[in-house]
């Protein structure tokens, strides 16, 4: 039997409900996550949280038309369909995110708080908060420089990450 990937629409922050669900029914379900930085209380702190919000993949034959058990799953919203077509994943996709998982070691995909060079940004704490510069490049784990414009000239300068976000 030829088994195809399916994009469930779960409902708002129910992704984890939704594949706990389906998995106690017996479906292979996939939701993929990623460690992002926020900023709360002033602090950068690290967050894992679904990659794709409100939405999961279900693993099914392609035979299998009755979706009404999934529907009625306790955290699904519905079947994510193009007209009356289920909406298919690739498996190449489903590889690659569950790749790129393993290489984190934690069962999540890594959002780095790099800042590319030449990136604008803002400090936000510290004797410098509120000047504004441009990354020059990382210096270590948890600085960076960047250029600031300090009487009348470019002063590259060393910030803490936590202490700047981009400028939008």
């Amino acid at each position: 039997m030829q088994e195809k990937w399916y994009v469930i629409h779960t409902k708002p922050r129910q992704e984890a409900r939704a594949e706990e669900n389906l998995n106690a029914q017996g479906y292979e379900v996939y939701v993929p996550q990623i460690k992002i930085a926020k900023r709360r209380r002033g602090k950068w702190v690290d967050v894992v949280e679904p990659l794709f919000p409100r939405y999961a993949f279900i693993h099914l034959t392609a035979y299998e038309d009755n979706f009404a058990p999934i529907r009625s799953t306790l955290g699904v919203s519905r079947l994510l369909r193009f007209g009356e077509t289920p909406a298919v994943v690739p498996d190449s996709l489903i590889e690659s995110l569950r790749a790129g998982e393993a290489l984190s070691g934690g069962g999540f995909l890594e959002s780095s708080r790099i800042f590319p060079k030449g990136a604008e940004v803002a400090i936000v704490d510290g004797p410098l908060a509120g000047i504004k510069g441009i990354v020059q490049c990382d210096s270590g784990k948890e600085r960076v420089v960047l250029l600031l414009n300090m009487l009348g000239r470019e002063t590259p300068t060393k910030v803490s990450r936590d202490d700047i976000v981009p400028v939008s």
